[in-house]
């Protein structure tokens, strides 16, 4: 049931973005493969490199460091499942974060809030050691022009989704680039900061 109402919330984002962009600002093709814009308004980057590949799943550990501080976390991607309409080139799958030893995710969080417009950082967290989520692999292979955002008109290096969190109270896109070993978390709505943040906090 929650797989049919997922797709049908993308039917019209997906047409209408023709799956080329994931940032708030709109993109337009590009003869070359655009590195990550660590300033691009609304996205956090970070550093991902590849780790354990288990029973299907694709492990990356990431890395966010700046004022001295370092936020750990792992980002586990579970096999994705194609959509039946074979009109939307989309696909599914689930996934989690996992906590990494010796983060500190202060910076981090207080760049994501930022980013993704969140209101508050919440000052006492429980803890997970695994935090689920569910993704919508929106396109592969995506170009990165310089004004940030995405196209699948020439090919690229970046894997755009959009992941779910409690339960879908909370969305953002992760995107993620295994040739440069980049990641990046990226606004969806402003409506969802505070429960993205909230989410994040607990295996950051």
């Amino acid at each position: 049931m929650l797989r049919i109402t997922l797709l049908r919330a993308f039917c019209g984002a997906i047409l209408l973005m023709s799956l080329a962009s994931c940032s708030p600002k709109s993109s337009t093709p590009s003869a070359s493969v655009a590195k990550p814009n660590d300033d691009t308004e609304g996205s956090v980057v970070f550093d991902i490199k590849p780790a354990n590949i288990k029973s299907g799943a694709i492990q990356w550990v990431a890395a966010y460091s700046a004022g001295g501080k370092t936020a750990k976390f792992r980002i586990e991607l579970g096999p994705s499942e194609p959509s039946k309409n074979t009109d939307i080139p989309i696909s599914f799958g689930k996934g989690r974060f996992l906590t990494e030893p010796g983060s500190d995710a202060s910076i981090f969080l207080a760049d994501l809030k930022k980013a993704l417009e969140a209101k508050t950082i919440p000052s006492k967290v429980e803890k997970v050691a695994s935090l689920p989520f569910e993704f919508v692999i929106l396109g592969k292979g995506q170009l990165r022009p310089s004004d940030g955002g995405f196209s699948g008109n020439l090919p690229g290096e970046w894997v755009n989704m959009k992941i779910f969190l409690a339960n879908g109270e909370g969305e953002v896109y992760l995107n993620l680039n295994p040739i440069v070993k980049k990641g990046e978390f990226s606004i969806k709505d402003v409506d969802y900061g505070d429960v993205v943040i909230a989410e994040l906090a607990k295996v950051l």
